[in-house]
Order: C-alpha cells, then sequence, then structure tokens
C-alpha cells in the first residue's frame, strides 16, 4: 500500500526515477561502434568534457518517439551526446541511424546489455547527464523531447559547465 501511494503523489516526477549513480562516477565502458565495429566507443574518450549519454534501441517505440528531439538538439552542439544502443542487433541499428538520421556523437553497441546493467538502466528510452568530473548529475526516463531539454537539462549542463551540479 504504501509503494502505491508513492505511485499516485501528484508531486512525484516519473521521468526521473532517482538512480543511485547521481553524484557517483559514470560506469566506464568501451564498446564497439554501430557504424564502424573496428572503432572503439568509450567514456574516458571525454574526460573533462559534460556529455550525455542516450540508452535506445530499434524495438523501443518511445525510442522513434524522441529520435526528432534528439536530432534537433544534436544541431545545437551544446554538449555531445553518446548513444548507447541496447540489447539490440547491430544491423538494424546501422539502418536506423541511416535512415533516421543519427544523433550521436558516437554510438556504443550494448549488444548484451553489460554496460546498461552497470548504468543502472530500467529501460529505454533513458538519458543521463554527466558533469565534467565524470560524475551522473541527472537521470531522465521516457522520451527526450526539446520541452524536457530546456528546461531540464540546459540548466544542468549550464551548472555542471560552472563545476557545481
Amino acid at each position: 500500500m504504501v509503494l502505491f501511494a508513492f505511485g499516485l503523489n501528484p508531486s512525484r516526477d516519473i521521468h526521473a526515477l532517482p538512480s543511485p549513480l547521481i553524484g557517483k562516477p559514470a560506469p566506464a565502458f568501451a564498446l564497439t561502434d554501430v557504424l564502424d565495429p573496428s572503432h572503439a566507443v568509450s567514456n574516458a574518450a571525454l574526460k573533462d568534457q559534460v556529455y550525455v549519454l542516450n540508452v535506445w534501441a530499434t524495438w523501443c517505440v518511445p525510442c522513434r518517439e524522441e529520435h526528432e528531439a534528439l536530432l534537433a538538439i544534436s544541431r545545437q552542439h551544446v554538449v555531445p551526446i553518446i548513444g548507447l544502443n541496447w540489447k539490440d542487433q547491430r544491423e538494424r541499428a546501422k539502418q536506423w541511424l541511416e535512415q533516421l538520421g543519427n544523433p550521436y556523437q558516437a554510438v556504443a553497441f550494448d549488444g548484451d546489455g553489460r554496460t546498461a546493467i552497470e548504468w543502472g538502466v530500467y529501460g529505454a528510452p533513458e538519458t543521463y547527464l554527466v558533469d565534467r568530473q565524470g560524475r551522473v548529475v541527472y537521470k531522465f526516463i521516457s522520451p527526450m523531447t526539446l520541452q524536457v531539454w530546456d528546461r531540464e537539462f540546459l540548466p544542468r549542463i549550464a551548472a555542471a559547465r560552472r563545476g557545481g551540479a
């Protein structure tokens, strides 16, 4: 009953599910790139940068819903957006990006889902914000929209660049 009542709380934002990673170092990963398996994608290459990690898959209907917003956000060139293609088929993911456009600076292929588990992924899509110190400062669950980007991400990105969260 208590959990049910907690879920009905109107002031609770269901899209900002608490993450045990908030304020902690982002889990390191080094995976192959969806588009070029000979190329490695690693968040170590983003050291001292604020970046966004977006978890997505071709089987994920809400991921398709957010794709146009991600394309528009990537054109703003605010921060690098790294894709984490989760439990998918590489060829399908590659086709998706070629047909719909690629909003990502790089797209890591997490075919077995181990990296997503380390990041505490519940489902796709999920979007994380990581600060210059490599700490996770925010997690958003649901399709990204331009309104969410403006309201939730841009202020946190500005704070992360100043050294706060």
